[in-house]
């Protein structure tokens, strides 16, 4: 008796955030999803994540949000210091939150992961799934996998990532680019005096730059970031004690903090991102999330945008059975607001990880005369989507 092949509605490759919301977002238009994830289990790694007021919303329209709720940690303040700990800038997240509901929001990746997961169809994923190659031709799409099989699909979605495969093999000429600066990360349960639930602080220095963000059950999630050269070798064997190093002079507890987690928390990478490109949508093919607009995380929209890729692009298809001309309109629809965050987020990377002391001082002056309204309204820009 021969196997009956299934033709998906799509097929979605990569098992992330874009990933999973656009395969519940499709699922509850009723199409036929298969998400294809390389990893052999679903990735609990990770650190933390600020999401904004659009995140929160579009996860709300995706139905998540009761159960997410408790996994959340509400952002009421967040302030900008120096070295010394002076404040420099500081956003009223409050008066936001009370606008929209919820405006910022801090969680761990892999709850918000699991969250998602939970809110598939069974079987919709499908672990240790390597894609290696894909075609397309009138009748739809044909996705190989390493160890020989193929899936057929009408239409592929890449959810694959800053490395993405299908960008490499449709779009050769967009890489990656390095943004000057590396970064450790950790989440750690530190004592109690080390945190201020509700505020989010980065402290802009001349050696890096160090943010605290407060998760729930009183644990908290760093970063430093120090400008490097790309992929050191020097960097990419740090422990917490040379960070510590760097770090040493900074307020409380910024050297505490680092002093507290243990070297098998760190997770390093250089920061990297995609220069906005003009094309998402390759006929019966559509790049989403990373794969489509990676940015640096220094407005915390890289989950944020994912998930708005996931509900306009379910809403388009829901509205245009064609799908080279839906994808074609969420390129139109998202390539706009996707490039002016990966724009706004590279220049405040620029302009926080300054080494030379006058042009800090300068920046530091600049940012504690500018209104935090100015700052509010730009948040707010950003925030707006129509769903």
């Amino acid at each position: 008796m021969e196997d009956i092949i299934v033709k998906y509605d799509f097929i979605i490759v990569g098992g992330g955030i874009a990933g999973l919301t656009t395969a519940i977002a499709l699922q509850k238009n009723d199409y036929r999803v298969k998400v294809l994830e390389r990893s052999t289990e679903l990735n609990v790694a990770g650190a933390g994540l600020g999401l904004g007021a659009n995140a929160w919303k579009g996860l709300m329209h995706l139905g998540i949000t009761n159960d997410l709720e408790m996994k959340c940690h509400l952002i009421k303040s967040t302030k900008f210091l120096d070295q010394k700990g002076n404040l420099i800038s500081e956003m009223d997240m409050d008066r936001l939150n009370r606008k929209y509901g919820v405006a910022n929001f801090t969680v761990h990746r892999a709850d918000l992961q699991k969250v998602l997961f939970q809110h598939l169809l069974p079987d919709t994923i499908e672990f240790g799934k390597r894609m290696v190659d894909f075609d397309q031709n009138e009748k739809g799409v044909t996705v190989h996998l390493d160890n020989g099989n193929t899936i057929e699909g009408d239409a592929l979605i890449a959810a694959d990532g800053i490395h993405s495969v299908v960008r490499k093999k449709s779009l050769s000429n967009i890489k990656p680019r390095y943004s000057g600066y590396t970064c450790w990360r950790a989440v750690v349960k530190p004592p109690k005096e080390f945190i201020v639930p509700g505020e989010f602080t980065e402290t802009w220095g001349a050696k890096g730059r160090f943010g605290i963000v407060p998760l729930i059950n009183n644990q908290i999630y760093w970063f430093a970031c120090v400008n490097a050269p790309f992929q050191s070798k020097d960097m990419s064997a740090f422990t917490t004690n040379e960070l510590y190093h760097i770090f040493q002079d900074y307020h409380f507890p910024v050297p505490e903090l680092i002093k507290w987690t243990k070297d098998e928390k760190l997770i390093w990478n250089d920061i990297i991102d995609l220069k906005p490109a003009s094309r998402f949508a390759l006929d019966k093919i559509l790049l989403i999330g990373d794969a489509a607009h990676a940015t640096t995380p220094n407005i915390g929209q890289g989950a944020g945008q994912a998930i708005e890729d996931a509900i306009i692009l379910s809403n388009i298809i829901k509205n245009n059975r064609n799908i080279q001309d839906a994808f074609r309109e969420f390129e139109k629809l998202r390539i706009p607001k996707t490039k002016k965050i990966v724009n706004l987020s590279w220049r405040i990377g620029k302009v926080a990880q300054l080494e030379n002391r006058h042009q800090i001082s300068i920046r530091n002056f600049v940012m504690k005369i500018l209104p935090s309204k100015i700052q509010e309204k730009q948040l707010e820009s950003i925030f707006h989507t129509d769903f």
